[in-house]
Parts: C-alpha cells; structure tokens; sequence
C-alpha cells in the first residue's frame, strides 16, 4: 500500500512539472501551484526617445518603493511589473496596453507620458475591458476632468492644477500682452487654455497678442522664439511636454529669451528637465512643479532622496515621485481591498491616503484625483547642488489649485 502511495506522489509530481501533462490531474494534485500568483502590473511608457528620460524616471521611483513592499510582502503576494514602450505614439500605446491586459492578464495598467495615448488608453482598453488604469505623468486635465470615469486615476498633477498655479503667479505680475506657443498635441493645448483661463479670470485685462504652435519634438525653436521677440509681448507663457522640455530650454539659453522677456512653463523647474541640459539650463524662468528633491526639506523626502541617490546614482525628479507614491497606493489598495479583484482595488482606492516623500497624499473619490501641492519658482544656479534649480519658492495647496467635485461632475455631464 505505501508503495502504491509513493508511486501515486511519483506521477503527481511528474504531472507538475511536465508541461504536457493534463490540466485535470495538475490542479487536483498541484492546487497551490495552480491558484497562487502575485500581484501583476503592466506598464506603458516611452522607453525611446527624448520622453525617456522622464519615463525611466517614473520607472525608477516605482521600482524603489516596490523593493521595501515586497519585502513584506502585499496580501502574502509580491507585486511585479513588465513594461511596454509606447514610442510616444498613441497607437503603439493601444496595442500595447491591450496585449497587457489580454495576454499578460495583468491587474493593474500603469503609464503614461502622453496625454493622448492615456486618454485613448482609459477610453478604448481601461474602460472597455474594466482594467484600473493609473496615469503617473501625463497631465491632460481632461484625462480625470471630462473623460474621467470609474476605472482611470491619476498620481500626478494634472493641467487644471499647473494652470491654476500659474495662473496665479502671472496674475500677480504687470504683465498684459502675452505670446502663447508649444506643443501641437493634446497636454500643449490642455496646459495652455488652463493657464490662459485661470489667468484670465484673476486679471481680466490680459491679451493674447499671437500664437505659435509646433510639432511635438521640433529639433529647432530658435526661429520660433526669435519671431515671438520680434512681436515685443510683456510676457510668454509656454506649453511644452516630455518631447519639447528640453529644445525649449535649449533655445531660451541660447537666445537669451528670459533675459529679455518674462517665460513661465510648467515643469521648467522640476530636475529631471534641468539636469541634463547642465550649464545649457537658463535662469530666470518662472516654473511650477508638484516635487522637489530638495523642497519640502522634511524627513520623509530626505528619506526618499537618499534612498533613490543610492540606487539610482541621481535625486529624483517629478516623476520619480508619481512612480514611488503610485506603488504606495496599489499595496495599499490591494491591502485594504482583502483579494486581488479590480472592482474592489477601485473602491479602496477611493479616498485612500498614503504616506509618501512630501506628506500624506489622497486619492480624491470623486474623480480619482491624488491631491497635490503646487511650487511656484524662479530657475537659478545653485552652487550648492551645482546645478540649476527652483528659487523663491511658494506653495499652493492641492485645494487651492483643484477644480471643485462639482465642477468636475459638471464637466464630465456637459
């Protein structure tokens, strides 16, 4: 009898591990191998290109936080990621996010720099497929505003929030004619009419005086900041994403722009953007950001730059900071939730808060907002970061900056 009992356990253990065995017999005899699995994350991002830098970024953060979660371990599980580039194109994006979610079965859809492909995504794939989506870079207000809905969130600052900030600061200064210009794609007009629209309320005065808008990534703007000189208005406001950043800073350095004529663009601040352009940084350009390394200066962010300095070799920039409190709500969620379901990862998502680098964050339930500060700054040299960073800086809370939940529903409802 107990040779027949070891014979058994034999063919049981044959039945495991031989991939052609029956799929019967592998779950009668391995049903430990066949339910348990971790906690899986498909990620969508551009790995390629100018973009990359932020998106790495965004990686690097997540991947850092991950390392302390899984140590412990989230509902017994580990969480883990794979990772598609999207080229910064809308369609590679799509696909990418389907195969996700159709042949990698992940749990979770996180990504991505593009405005557009996050919309599309939340729309065609998130939505569709009832997959939570966490958008961690991409700032179209419209992505949480308008086109929001049960299954996209968003970890990072939106453009409804940039515009209000630097709407404010603007309103504050006597500037009157203004010169809009940036990126032909849905976060150049999104940061745009916000900042405008906000600007525009608090001073109602202020005039567009022209326009100029060009395609994502244009390698040289020095004609296009030379003309917008040309036209003598009091002030610029610039609408530049992931592709742009850099070029824009480039051409404001090399033509001396800020020194003659007051620029605000959102991100301008933010050290994943000024670090790689070095002593081609310029200063003296108005910026706002929802992260620095180096501001707050409080126990938890010290933590945090430590922490990434170690592993990665650099401090953090914004991104950075969206993928570390990204991971820290998907533990959390999945920790209040009980069970790796997506209905219910949504509705422990819904008013979460969690502790991150800056202080609590919370993850507004009535549009799936996280709610953030805003930093308003100058670029400067800094002799002690040797680097160019944000000066004088000033905060806004995340309620001064948010639109109300009933704005937003009576976006979402037009």
């Amino acid at each position: 009898m107990s040779g027949k009992k070891q014979n058994l356990s034999g063919i049981a253990g044959l039945v495991c591990v031989t991939v052609g065995g029956i799929l019967l017999l592998g779950l009668l005899f391995c049903p430990i191998q066949a339910i348990a699995r971790d906690i899986k994350v498909g990620i969508i991002d551009c790995y390629s290109g100018p973009p990359a830098v932020y998106a790495k970024d965004a990686l690097n953060g997540f991947k850092l936080a991950l390392k302390d979660i899984n140590k412990k371990g989230v509902l017994g599980k580990k969480i883990v990621f794979t990772t598609r580039d999207t080229k910064f194109k809308v369609d590679i994006a799509l696909n990418m996010a389907k195969e996700l979610v159709m042949r990698e079965d992940v749990d979770i859809l996180v990504g991505t720099i593009n405005s557009g492909a996050s919309l599309g995504v939340s729309e065609a794939v998130a939505k569709k497929e009832k997959v939570p989506f966490i958008v961690w870079i991409a700032k179209s207000e419209r992505i949480t505003g308008e086109k929001g809905h049960r299954y996209v969130f968003s970890t990072g600052e939106n453009t409804a929030m940039a515009g209000k900030a630097g709407g404010v600061a603007l309103s504050k200064k006597p500037y009157k004619r203004y010169w809009i210009a940036g990126d032909d794609y849905e976060y150049g007009h999104a940061i745009g009419n916000a900042a405008w629209r906000n600007l525009k309320k608090l001073k109602p005065d202020v005039e567009v005086i022209g326009k100029s808008w060009w395609k994502p990534g244009e390698p040289d703007l020095i004609p296009y900041l030379t003309s917008i000189m040309a036209a003598k208005p009091d002030a610029v406001i610039f609408c530049t994403g992931g592709r742009s950043m850099t070029n824009v800073m480039k051409a404001i350095k090399a033509t001396g722009m800020a020194k003659k004529v007051p620029i605000w663009i959102h991100t301008a601040t933010d050290h994943a953007v000024l670090k790689p352009l070095g002593k081609e940084a310029p200063e003296g350009v108005m910026g706002t950001m929802d992260y620095h390394f180096y501001y707050p200066d409080i126990p938890s962010n010290r933590a945090f730059v430590k922490a990434f300095k170690a592993a990665y070799g650099n401090p953090p920039g914004f991104p950075a900071f969206h993928g570390y409190i990204t991971a820290k709500f998907i533990a959390k969620a999945f920790e209040k939730a009980g069970k790796i379901n997506k209905e219910k990862f949504i509705d422990a998502m819904e008013g979460l808060k969690i502790e991150g680098p800056t202080g609590t964050v919370e993850m507004r339930a009535c549009d799936h907002q996280a709610v953030l500060p805003m930093f308003l700054g100058v670029t400067k040299y800094s002799p002690k970061y040797g680097v160019v960073i944000s000066s004088n800086i000033v905060t806004l809370t995340g309620d001064e900056v948010m639109p109300s939940c009933q704005e937003i529903m009576k976006a979402r409802h037009k």
